[in-house]
């Protein structure tokens, strides 16, 4: 007997549970972010999603617990990310004065200066997460973290500083262990871009996707270029 294989399709980036269990139900341990983060500091890119078995009532708080609506920096998450339970990006405002005598964030407990805080405190550097990036279980982002696209990071891992594109970084501090592709390779999935395209190409590239079979997704962004106006 012989099945015939359903095209590939994307999920609605609107829908907040995109993943429906093969007995029909949905599962509400995963959800695309920006259906459920409304943060003035959070900017996340469709198709991105979290899983998190204790389904929180507050994703921004639990993803970035020390960033407040108004704060100097802010947490950039592009498309088509995959964020495990556990993850934290621990933002700038996280850090407390350290040029007087003592770390003691004393303003913060006093009303009158609390707006006085703010400077004393180390540059406020965003935390960025390219397109298609992994973050394994427990994996925490420190104040300033820069992963290029591609990026897989291990469970637990600890980063800092920037990351280049298609990295696989482990450890406490994160170090990268392999490159997922050669330097032309890289240059190749960088210039495709494909977390760009619409969405019906998306789906139409999902098994070159799939199999990294880049002379055809290179081929669907060579028709998408004629198609489009002069």
């Amino acid at each position: 007997m012989q099945f015939d294989s359903p095209s590939p399709s994307l999920p609605d980036p609107a829908l907040r549970h995109p993943l429906v269990l093969p007995g029909g139900g949905v599962d509400s341990a995963t959800v695309f972010l920006k259906q459920v983060i409304d943060h003035p500091n959070i900017e996340v890119g469709d198709w991105s999603y979290a899983n998190n078995r204790t389904r929180p009532a507050n994703y921004a708080e639990t993803l970035a617990p020390y960033l407040f609506p108004g704060a100097p920096e802010r947490l950039i998450i592009g498309k088509f990310c995959q964020i495990a339970e556990g993850v934290q990006f621990v933002t700038a405002t996280a850090n407390h004065p350290m040029a007087g005598a003592s770390t003691y964030p004393f303003a913060v407990f006093d009303p009158a200066r609390f707006g006085s805080y703010l400077p004393s405190l180390p540059h406020a550097r965003d935390t960025t997460i390219g397109h298609d990036c992994w973050l394994g279980r427990e994996a925490m982002l420190m104040p300033g973290a820069e992963l290029g696209n591609g990026v897989i990071v291990g469970a637990r891992s600890v980063v800092r500083g920037r990351v280049p594109d298609y990295a696989v970084v482990l450890g406490d501090p994160a170090q990268v262990v392999r490159m997922r592709y050669c330097d032309a390779e890289i240059a190749q999935l960088l210039d495709l871009a494909w977390w760009d395209w619409p969405a019906d190409r998306i789906a139409q590239a999902i098994p070159a996707i799939e199999a990294g079979d880049f002379a055809t997704l290179a081929s669907i962004k060579d028709a998408m270029d004629k198609d489009a106006p002069a």
